[in-house]
């Protein structure tokens, strides 16, 4: 064995003689790289057709039609091509984000999502694939969803095929949450007052009242959060009906404990 100056030319040695081997290393992991990148190829004719195959089986069924949801096709197309470059497919890989994720990361907004999968030859033999299944023939069938986005790759010599399904939601602004639960409180003839502030501090609270800025006391307060604003709860509704509320005030604030990527509204209705 040689003296510490000896090793540590050595390993001066090593260093330059292996450089060049770690860039080519890396210039060919990158030139693999984008031949894989090219041998996945997307097929959006191809999801078109699992599109209309899915409209026209939903209409033989008395389903309503899906609408085509572009976020939700961007994160179809993501997922897709990971499968494509996987192999085995999955609904998720490791380190990949679950759906939910991935679908509100691309911008969609929903209450309700799922998602089928597929490896196929021809786009007719994977949407009676899916038919076949049970569980995917309930997930393109669902009443409850109304958009869809479908990702189609072509690798391996075969398609890969993912569609996320979702039942869609507005997004709104608080405002338009308040404007939207205050119409249906008019249309059961209760008054809804201009000034949101009491309501508002209202909806922040998990119990009781604020500090209130009104002369008067609600006799009733009901706070709830959910994707759909255009249906009031049943118990709200129950206590109107009684006739002993004339006036309400709506105040809308951030949803809390949101699960995933759902969208979620906050509401506080005080009765008067």
């Amino acid at each position: 064995m040689g003296s510490n100056a000896d090793m540590g030319h050595w390993w001066r040695w090593f260093r330059t003689r292996v450089n060049p081997c770690v860039i080519g290393l890396a210039m060919t992991g990158a030139l693999i790289v984008q031949a894989q990148e090219r041998d996945r190829v997307p097929q959006p004719a191809k999801a078109e057709q699992l599109f209309a195959m899915a409209n026209e089986t939903r209409a033989r069924a008395g389903r309503g039609r899906l609408e085509w949801d572009s976020a939700l096709a961007e994160a179809a197309m993501k997922h897709c091509m990971r499968m494509a470059a996987e192999g085995p497919i999955s609904h998720r890989y490791g380190g990949e984000p679950d759906l939910t994720e991935r679908a509100g990361s691309a911008g969609a907004h929903f209450s309700l999502i799922e998602e089928n999968i597929a490896v196929g030859s021809y786009p007719g033999k994977i949407h009676q694939a899916w038919l076949d299944s049970p569980a995917h023939r309930e997930n393109l069938l669902n009443p409850e969803i109304d958009r869809v986005g479908i990702a189609v790759v072509a690798a391996k010599g075969v398609l890969f095929a993912v569609a996320d399904y979702a039942r869609a939601v507005p997004v709104l602004v608080p405002t338009q949450v308040e404007s939207t639960v205050a119409t249906q409180l008019r249309a059961k003839g209760v008054a809804v007052r201009r000034d949101a502030a009491d309501a508002r501090a209202a909806c922040h609270l998990d119990h009781g009242l604020p500090s209130l800025t009104g002369t008067d006391s609600p006799q009733f307060v009901m706070r709830w959060q959910g994707p759909d604003v255009d249906r009031l709860p049943s118990d709200l509704v129950e206590r109107l009906a009684s006739g002993r509320y004339r006036q309400a005030a709506v105040g809308s604030c951030p949803a809390r404990n949101a699960e995933g990527s759902f969208t979620v509204y906050r509401v506080a209705v005080l009765l008067y």
